[in-house]
C-alpha cells in the first residue's frame, strides 16, 4: 500500500538522529482501560516532517457497538449518544486504522506512539474481533516514553504526555484528543531527538530493537521495586511494542 502524501511544498528538514526526519504520529480513545475488552472510540493517524509541522492527518469517530462509560467519556469527551450518531461501523474504523498504519510501516516511515503497548495491543484485539487482518511485528515504533525513561531516568515525577509536553516544552492544548496527543507525542519525539540526539543517533530499525530492551529493563526495575516495597508477588507487564 502507498502512503498518502499531502499536496504541499517541499520541506528542507536537518535531521537531529537518522530516524527524525519524517514521523508518523497514532493515538486512540477508547472506552475504557483492559486492551482486550476496550473498544475504539477515536483515533489519528498523521504525517509530521522534521520540524513537527503536520504534512497529513486522518481522524476517526467510531461507533463502537457498546456503552461508552461515563468515566471513559470525562476523559475524551464522547458520549455513547455522540458515538451512535457520528460515528462509523468500528469495523471500518478499524480496517481503515489498520491500512493507514500499514501504508506507513511499509514504507519504513517510524510510527510515534505514546506508550505504544496500550494502542497497538488494543488495535490488534479490536482487528481480530472484526475479522481485520491485524498489524503483524509493526516494524519501526517510536515510543516517547519509554525513551524518555531510558534517557532520563531518574527525573522526579510524572511520565505522562501532559508531563513530557511540559518538560520539553512541547504545547499540548487539548489532552485526550486522538489528534492532539498524537502530535503532540510526535513533537515530544523531536524534542527528545534535540536534547539526547548523540544517545540517539541510530536509524529508526536500531531504536526500535533498542527500546523492546529499554521497556524490559523498565519491567524489571518496576517489578523489583513492587515487590520489595508492596506486593511480593507483583508481576510486570512485559512485552513491546504489542502485548
Amino acid at each position: 500500500m502507498s502512503v498518502v502524501r499531502p499536496n504541499v511544498a517541499p520541506v528542507q528538514i536537518t535531521a537531529v538522529t537518522p530516524w527524525s526526519d519524517s514521523l508518523a504520529v497514532f493515538d486512540l480513545e477508547t472506552t475504557g482501560i483492559d486492551v482486550v475488552t476496550s473498544r475504539i472510540v477515536s483515533a489519528n493517524v498523521g504525517l509530521l516532517n522534521g520540524h513537527g509541522d503536520v504534512l497529513h492527518r486522518r481522524d476517526w469517530l467510531a461507533d463502537p457497538g457498546v456503552e461508552i462509560p461515563e468515566q471513559a467519556t470525562a476523559v475524551h469527551g464522547i458520549s455513547t449518544e455522540r458515538a451512535r450518531a457520528e460515528g462509523r461501523p468500528a469495523a471500518v474504523v478499524v480496517a481503515e486504522i489498520v491500512a493507514e498504519l500499514r501504508g506507513y510501516f511499509d514504507a519504513g516511515i517510524p510510527v510515534v506512539i505514546y506508550n505504544a503497548p496500550y494502542d497497538l495491543s488494543l488495535l490488534f484485539h479490536e482487528s481480530v474481533r472484526h475479522s481485520v487482518a491485524p498489524l503483524v511485528d509493526p516494524t519501526p515504533v517510536i515510543d516517547p516514553l519509554v525513551i524518555d525513561k531510558a534517557m532520563d531516568r531518574y527525573r522526579k515525577g510524572k511520565r505522562t504526555l501532559e508531563a513530557a509536553a511540559l518538560h520539553y516544552g512541547v504545547e499540548l492544548t487539548e489532552a485526550h484528543d486522538a489528534g492532539a496527543d498524537a502530535i503532540a507525542a510526535g513533537r515530544v519525539a523531536l524534542a527528545i531527538a534535540r536534547v539526547h540526539g548523540n544517545s540517539l543517533d541510530v536509524d529508526a530499525l536500531e531504536l526500535h530493537r533498542l527500546q523492546a530492551g529499554w521497556c524490559q529493563d523498565q519491567a524489571d526495575s518496576f517489578q523489583d521495586y513492587m515487590r520489595r516495597t508492596r506486593d511480593a508477588t507483583f508481576v510486570a507487564s512485559t512485552g513491546w511494542p504489542v502485548r
